[in-house]
Parts: structure tokens; sequence; C-alpha cells
């Protein structure tokens, strides 16, 4: 697979990515350049990684990963939504979530790149570098993600506090995206 391709698909699987990172810049809107790069670290690797782990298990688990993928990420993501909005609608006095909690990251991280994972497994059929593939998939989700939140952190600034409403609303919309791309395929 040439390298072109590989940027593309890279480009595709960092979407989802960028929709969180824009709802994370949005909601910590006081998110320093140290904290963003975490996140985005975190989400470079798992979509990265996912990708070689998807390669090297391959045919494997792919039947049973099949059945039942989109469910698991629509699932997560619609909870993690879900509680976003309701936290938004509380009254907060002083109280600030902290949204770069390493176990919501990376909730946040494994959703969605599930599809990371089903790409690497069609890797495995494919004549693919999967090394030098999935380190250019970390990096553009890791540029991509730094770009959004920075996007959002603007943006935060400006709409105020309630935009968390948005944060939730985009990975329930990310959610119901995987959803429907794997009940319509």
């Amino acid at each position: 697979m040439d390298l072109i391709t590989v940027i593309a698909i890279a480009l595709g699987l960092s979407f989802d990515t960028f929709a969180v990172s824009l709802s994370y810049g949005v909601v910590r809107n006081s998110i320093i350049f140290r904290q963003a790069t975490r996140v985005a670290f975190v989400f470079a690797v798992f979509q990265g990684g996912l990708t070689v782990a998807g390669y090297f298990l391959g045919s494997f688990v792919s039947n049973a990963l099949n059945n039942s993928d989109h469910w698991i990420a629509f699932g997560v993501l619609v909870f993690l939504g879900v509680k976003m909005i309701l936290e938004s609608l509380k009254e907060k006095g002083d109280d600030v979530k902290d949204y770069s909690n390493p176990l919501l990251i990376c909730s946040v991280a494994i959703a969605t790149s599930i599809d990371a994972f089903a790409v690497g497994i069609s890797f495995a059929f494919l004549s693919v570098e999967i090394w030098k593939s999935g380190f250019l998939i970390s990096a553009v989700t890791f540029l991509a993600s730094m770009i959004a939140i920075r996007i959002g952190k603007s943006a935060g600034e400006k709409l105020g506090y309630r935009i968390e409403i948005l944060g939730g609303v985009i990975l329930i919309l990310i959610g119901l995206k995987i959803l429907l791309q794997h009940l319509i395929a």
C-alpha cells in the first residue's frame, strides 16, 4: 500500500478523534499545552496501537469483533456524551470537572479507535508495512487532536461554560455515526 493511501486512511481515522478533541478544548478552555499534549498523545497511541494490534490479531478475532465493535463504540460514546450533558445541567458554582482524567481519556480513546482496530485487521490481508502505517496513523491523529483542542479552546473562551452540552452531543453523534455506518454496511 502506498504512502498517500495510508495517510488518507489516517486522516479518515482521525476524524472521530478530531471531533472529540474539539469538544475537550471547548469544555476545558483553560487547558494548557502540556495537558493538551497528554490527551493528544493518548489518542494517538490508541489509534496507532490498535491498528497494529488489529494487524497482528488479524482473522483470529475478525468475525467476533465485526458483530459487536459498533455496539461497543456506540455504548461507550453515548454513555460519556449523556454524562457530559447531565453534568453540564447541574449547578456548578466553583466546581470544575477535570476532563483530563486518565480513565475518561482512555475510555474515549478506545471508543474512537475501534475503527482503527478494524482497519488493522484489513491491513493483515494487504501488503502493508504495519509499523510505518501505525506510526503515520499515530502522527496524524496527534496533530489532528492538538489542532482540534486549540480550536475548541478558542471557541470555549467565547461561548462560555455551558458549551459542555455541545461536547456531549458531539460524543453521542460520533457514537451514532459509528453505529449507522456498521448497520448500513
